[in-house]
């Protein structure tokens, strides 16, 4: 497959430079993937979006699922996640990452990452929601995400590898082949590097996180504007279960019109005893799942949004005050702050929660070796589907995808350097011809979009208000596009543009397979088709996107999942 020809509406690159590998990205699946590649003497260069600590990684409080304990096997965390995954996720693909995952976490901590320990030395491991084993490895109580961050970083500098920092990345460069030949990117204050630029490799590697940023409230920083999927759409890759969006059930509420960012109260906390209660103290988790409070997190959310819905209340409680003060401030120090700057002591009173937007499951169709549909292009993290996570994430086990897919995209991109001379080289990428074909939103579209959003396909969803929905987003994307294609206009091109028309992309896709998935299976909740119907929908929709800018929806079988090129 290659490209469609579609890319964003940019300045023609004034620098480039050349490397084996561009990683994009500096998460725990981007820095994995980069040091392991310069380790096997490739020139690998690293583009983020940001400052390199500043991605998704270092938000995660949970922690690195693995079957690091006594009694603990492979197969049972295994278990867990085919059924967190409800009946989507492809077995060999969680076979990979439960089996290599304990040495991925092991050569983690030997790259320097330190975890919580017990009285005897050993590694500390909790447990969370549809987990039945302790097997869940913290650092720093509740800062897991900040101290893998910290490792990778200090690794990387340490090592010399070549990072540009500040870099929103723009579209895939192709040779005339179709094979991946580089990205460009714009870079802020990177001094001969600043502006339009391209760093041209034979390899690329998608490491930029998530889409969070699609809805009004999330636990996703503000960079997580969907890039990554919106450039492999572009390039013609396939996307793949992209209406699978885990909304997190316990976020600290604060308040109906509260937007952006929202600080997370950990799975861990219910890990640990925390319960969930309605406003009379009520536990309503107890008797809907044999795990209460500690089921999937699609049962989770569904049953704290069923209690609002019955209450006419605007949130939920989560109870922990029997933790009592020193537990809270050893165990949960992250959370105690965060709670507290917003006015809430939870060592003496409940914490208000609602479910936000957290995690994409979906992304970017890859292979087991995290190869995508277009040559060349690989994926890994929350930017990927692997297949892994099926319908629903397992908690925790999303720091593990990243290190395992890492480190064998890593694996593959060296062992075809070995075997195949022309990928050795950077090829030449086709010029892009000067008139653009993809018009840019302007910046105030993101607060429509991320509205729309919200209201059509959060939590809730239903024929009508996806209907709803796609009719919205198609007329900002017919505006646009007819401005371009009449008068040649666009929005001026810049960060904030180039991140709401990303953001449009995604959310089209979104709610195209939102509606056609007519079910309701792991985070996919549909208000009018309440149930699973694995005789019809035991299937993954994949969606790409034509060079008319239309989409192409698609269903594959599950027997079917790792793509082929």
């Amino acid at each position: 497959m290659t490209s469609t020809g579609i890319r964003l509406h940019a300045p023609a690159p004034g620098w480039n430079i050349s490397a084996d590998v561009v990683v994009v990205g500096s998460g725990v699946a981007g820095l994995t993937a980069a040091l392991r590649c310069e380790a096997a003497g490739l020139r690998t260069v690293v583009v983020t979006k940001a400052r390199l600590d500043d991605g998704s990684t270092r938000w995660a409080q949970g922690g690195i699922a693995a079957a690091l304990g006594e009694g603990d096997t492979p197969e049972q965390h295994l278990e867990d996640t085919l059924v967190a995954g409800a009946g989507l996720c492809d077995e060999e693909a969680v076979r990979i990452l439960v089996t290599e995952g304990p040495d991925a976490v092991r050569r983690l901590i030997s790259t320097g990452a330190h975890f919580d320990t017990d009285d005897e030395g050993d590694i500390h491991l909790t447990r969370e929601g549809g987990h039945h084993r302790r097997r869940i490895a913290h650092a720093g109580g509740d800062a897991t995400g900040a101290e893998v961050s910290r490792a990778l970083v200090e690794a990387v500098r340490a090592r010399g590898l070549r990072t540009i920092e500040n870099a929103l990345v723009l579209d895939l460069l192709t040779d005339a082949d179709g094979r991946t030949a580089g990205v460009t990117l714009h870079v802020m204050g990177e001094g001969q590097h600043d502006g339009v630029g391209a760093v041209h490799a034979p390899a690329v590697v998608l490491a930029t996180g998530g889409m969070g940023q699609v809805f009004s409230a999330t636990t996703n920083p503000s960079v997580s504007t969907g890039d990554g999927v919106a450039l492999a759409l572009r390039a013609g890759a396939e996307v793949s279960d992209l209406e699978f969006v885990q909304f997190h059930p316990t976020v600290l509420f604060l308040g109906m019109d509260a937007e952006g960012q929202q600080p997370l109260v950990s799975e861990a906390v219910r890990g640990e005893g925390a319960h969930l209660v309605d406003g009379d103290g009520v536990r309503f988790m107890v008797g809907q799942h044999e795990l209460a409070e500690l089921a999937p997190r699609d049962i989770v959310a569904k049953g704290i949004l069923r209690r609002m819905l019955e209450q006419g209340a605007e949130h939920m409680y989560l109870d922990a005050r029997h933790f009592g003060a020193d537990m809270w401030e050893h165990r949960f120090p992250t959370i105690l702050a965060a709670c507290r700057a917003n006015g809430i002591d939870p060592v003496t009173e409940p914490i208000p929660i609602a479910p936000a937007a957290h995690y994409a499951s979906g992304g970017v169709r890859t292979d087991a070796r995290g190869r995508t549909t277009v040559p060349g292009l690989y994926a890994c993290g929350e930017v990927a589907c692997t297949g892994v996570h099926g319908a629903n994430r397992l908690a925790s086990n999303s720091l593990l995808e990243g290190l395992v897919y890492a480190e064998r995209i890593a694996d593959d991109i060296v062992a075809a350097r070995a075997e195949d001379g022309l990928h050795a080289r950077v090829p030449a990428p086709v010029p892009h011809p000067e008139t653009p074909a993809h018009p840019l939103l302007a910046p105030e579209s993101r607060f429509a979009i991320q509205r729309i959003m919200t209201e059509g396909a959060g939590v809730l969803r239903s024929e009508e208000s996806l209907a709803t929905a796609a009719g919205q987003l198609q007329r900002l994307h017919a505006e646009a596009r007819d401005a371009l294609d009449e008068n040649g206009k666009t929005a001026e091109p810049g960060v904030d543009t180039w991140e709401a028309t990303n953001l449009l992309c995604v959310a089209r896709v979104l709610v195209a397979a939102a509606r056609q998935r007519e079910e309701t299976r792991g985070c996919h909740w549909r208000e009018d088709r309440a149930e699973r119907d694995d005789d019809t929908w035991r299937r993954h929709i994949v969606v790409r996107l034509n060079p008319d800018r239309s989409l192409a929806v698609r269903t594959t079988d599950t027997a079917d999942f790792p793509p082929t090129r």
